[in-house]
């Protein structure tokens, strides 16, 4: 046993490459500073004690060569070579190369943050704000249309006066004013109803009510359908949301984000107001007759007012021209 421990091979110093796939290690003579560089390894000293140098295991596991590499050369060649240049540098060239990182620095920050600025915007908003506009272009325009077709309706009416030479009948006047097609005054109520302070109306932003707060409870259209056919079961003899009267082919509907009382927008606040006997329309649309209706929209922020008048003027409705309906025999 003595002797084979006696004759077993030791361990080499390194471990064995082939000389085909041995290193070349160079200086970066492509730098300035390697006309400079000399020997920088230290020379032994006479009262310096010979160490034996330190034999190394020999490593077959690809992984132990990398981990001997990494623990016994950590440093490469050239950025040991770069260490060595001791000459000094100007001021001027210091303080030029931090001038240009700062510079540099800035841009890219600037940058940066248009960057972010146009990845936070909604191109959607511009397009829905020019829409809104848009909208409002048409309603002003349907309006005005629907005036002059109003006064032209009265003129025509003027002149079959003139050339019928007769008085206008009674249940026409009264069958006209209960369609809306003509204008009528007389006592009533107002009842006005708005979004919660919490809800942002501001639609020319391209922001609509129910986009920008759509966890907060705003005022629908089926709000204003349950409060409009209170009234019409309490006696009322003509109704008008927001100065647009209710005719027989008026409709209160949403349109994407919008409440419309026929074809025209309507926004918080919403006016309803309502012709007939006003203590018993005030009476039926009250928080006593309704409470469960009230509890609801004050648990959302919403609180509808009502007041009375003895006299309220509501314009005639917009009709539409008839193209299918004939009179029956």
């Amino acid at each position: 046993m003595a002797d084979m421990l006696h004759e077993a091979p030791q361990a080499p110093d390194s471990i064995p490459i082939p000389k085909e796939m041995a290193p070349v290690r160079t200086r970066a003579v492509f730098s300035a500073s390697a006309s400079s560089l000399g020997a920088h390894h230290a020379a032994p000293s006479p009262d310096m004690p010979i160490t034996p140098r330190r034999r190394r295991p020999q490593l077959e596991d690809d992984s132990l060569r990398l981990i001997d590499d990494l623990t016994n050369r950590p440093m490469d060649p050239m950025f040991s070579d770069s260490r060595l240049d001791k000459r000094p540098k100007s001021a001027f060239r210091v303080w030029s190369t931090r001038a240009i990182v700062f510079i540099i620095c800035i841009a890219v920050g600037f940058s940066g943050s248009i960057i972010v600025q146009i990845l936070h915007t909604d191109p959607r908003k511009e397009i829905r704000s020019s829409l809104a506009k848009e909208l409002t272009q048409q309603t002003k325009h349907l309006n005005t249309l629907n005036s002059e077709v109003s006064s032209l309706r009265v003129k025509v009416e003027n002149q079959s006066k003139k050339l019928a030479n007769t008085t206008k009948d009674d249940t026409l006047t009264y069958d006209e004013m209960a369609t809306g097609t003509i204008p009528v005054t007389g006592p009533g109520i107002t009842l006005t109803i708005a979004n919660p302070l919490a809800a942002n109306s501001d639609t020319t932003s391209g922001s609509l009510p129910r986009e920008s707060s759509s966890n907060i409870r705003v005022v629908t259209d089926g709000d204003l359908q349950v409060f409009i056919q209170i009234l019409w079961q309490a006696g009322a003899e003509a109704i008008s949301i927001n100065g647009y009267r209710l005719g027989v082919q008026t409709s209160v509907r949403t349109a994407g984000q919008t409440i419309l009382v026929g074809v025209n927008q309507v926004q918080s606040p919403y006016k309803i107001q309502a012709i007939g006997d006003a203590s018993a329309l005030a009476s039926a649309v009250g928080e006593k007759s309704q409470r469960s209706l009230y509890t609801t929209l004050k648990g959302a922020g919403i609180y509808p007012q009502i007041t009375t008048s003895k006299s309220i003027t509501l314009e005639a409705a917009s009709s539409s021209d008839i193209s299918y309906a004939e009179r029956a025999n």
